[in-house]
């Protein structure tokens, strides 16, 4: 197959020499290969301002990030052929890694499948296409899936905004087999069902499940909430480990009727207390009515989602940790944790100090967590990296 070159600037070529993938549309020597000649999804080979090839990328000409490198050897463009092997690559590292096939198996750019996340419900696979270079090659993903993987359904969960930026369009479908609206899967020995159609993202979230593993030695015998609870990914899993009482608060029925199938299935419904509405306005009638937890889990959504949404999203997460803080028995766990790419760990930590510190309580910082291992950072792209969570006791002071 012949491909077409897209040529960088001079010396642009110093981050991907360096081990980033990305190509930036201001690196771009669009002198000699103008960026508008290339269609979305088109495949290109790079080539530095010498004229020496880089590697191959897929193209997104209108956007800010123009190119992605898909191989760094120019006879492997993205086929089947390439698709097959990155997937039996990834797929090599989970089973190490998990004795039961329920994993995110492909992140991504970490797999060096920019474009592409694939999460696994046993036999169930659910896969995100978000760059026009994957959609344009969906076939061959469905092919290669089914010939490494052998699923019994196919679900193509492409109701993401990464999609809007690439143009394409939302929509979710079954690409093969039978996927049910609820699919099982298993996480830190604890059964579960996730809702993979009308659900959150691919309807689980597997990047914490190294951190709620972390709950059992906090949670056996305690009063636990969970906020932002979701179908019980914490909540559920703290009353498996042995809490005395959770209690789930999120503003979607749907997801709480999913808390409370969850704790069914597991035999632990007498132990789970489900609360709709706004978490922040639960947060105020709890303390209005003086209850008191010996933990408290707070893994909000994103509240920053973009670069100019950090000081309303830090002031945010502060809102929720100090008022989660003062939920808290004197000798309390407070599990932080964040999803928002822009906060870093230290931002969090801080955040966490000063709350405390306005209520006058001591804290110790006890845990770090970061995501699973089945969601590997590539350690050139800081993007990679977004999951935080900080375990911490607050005393008395």
């Amino acid at each position: 197959m012949s491909l077409p070159s897209l040529r960088l600037k001079a010396n642009a070529d110093r981050r991907l020499r360096a081990g980033h993938l990305w190509v930036y549309s201001n690196e771009v020597d669009t002198a000699s290969t103008p960026l508008g000649a290339f269609a979305a999804g088109d495949q290109a080979v790079l080539e530095a301002a010498s004229g020496k090839a880089l590697g191959i990328v897929g193209v997104s000409p209108n956007n800010l990030i123009c190119a992605r490198l898909l191989s760094r050897d120019t006879k492997h463009p993205l086929d089947k052929s390439l698709l097959v092997h990155r997937l039996q690559v990834a797929l090599s590292l989970r089973e190490r890694l998990f004795d039961k096939p329920c994993y995110r198996l492909v992140y991504g750019d970490s797999d060096l499948l920019p474009g592409l996340v694939v999460d696994r419900f046993f036999d169930i696979l659910v896969v995100q296409l978000a760059s026009a270079t994957m959609e344009r090659h969906k076939d061959a993903v469905l092919e290669a899936l089914l010939k490494v993987l052998k699923p019994s359904g196919v679900l193509w969960k492409n109701d993401s905004g990464a999609r809007d930026a690439e143009g394409l369009p939302r929509h979710v479908d079954t690409a093969f087999g039978v996927v049910p609206e609820w699919v099982a899967l298993e996480e830190n020995g604890v059964s579960f069902e996730a809702p993979v159609i009308a659900g959150q993202k691919t309807g689980w979230f597997y990047d914490h499940r190294m951190n709620r593993a972390r709950l059992a030695p906090y949670v056996k015998g305690k009063r636990v909430l969970d906020l932002f609870s979701y179908i019980g990914g914490w909540g559920v899993q703290a009353a498996a480990f042995g809490a005395s009482e959770v209690m789930c608060v999120d503003a979607s029925a749907f997801a709480l009727d999913g808390v409370e199938r969850n704790a069914a299935r597991n035999g632990l419904s007498e132990r789970i207390i489900c609360a709709e509405g706004d978490v922040f306005a639960a947060l105020r009638e709890l303390k209005a009515a003086d209850e008191r937890f010996d933990v408290v889990i707070a893994d909000p959504p994103a509240f920053i989602k973009r670069k100019k949404d950090i000081k309303n999203g830090e002031a945010a997460y502060r809102r929720l940790n100090e008022s989660a803080m003062r939920l808290l028995n004197k000798d309390g766990i407070l599990v932080s944790a964040s999803c928002s790419m822009h906060l870093d760990e230290d931002n969090l930590q801080n955040i966490l100090l000063t709350s405390a510190r306005h209520l006058d309580r001591n804290i110790q910082l006890l845990e770090r967590g970061g995501q699973g291992p089945d969601h590997p950072e590539h350690p050139a792209i800081a993007e990679t990296r977004y999951i935080k969570s900080l375990t911490c006791r607050l005393l008395p002071s």
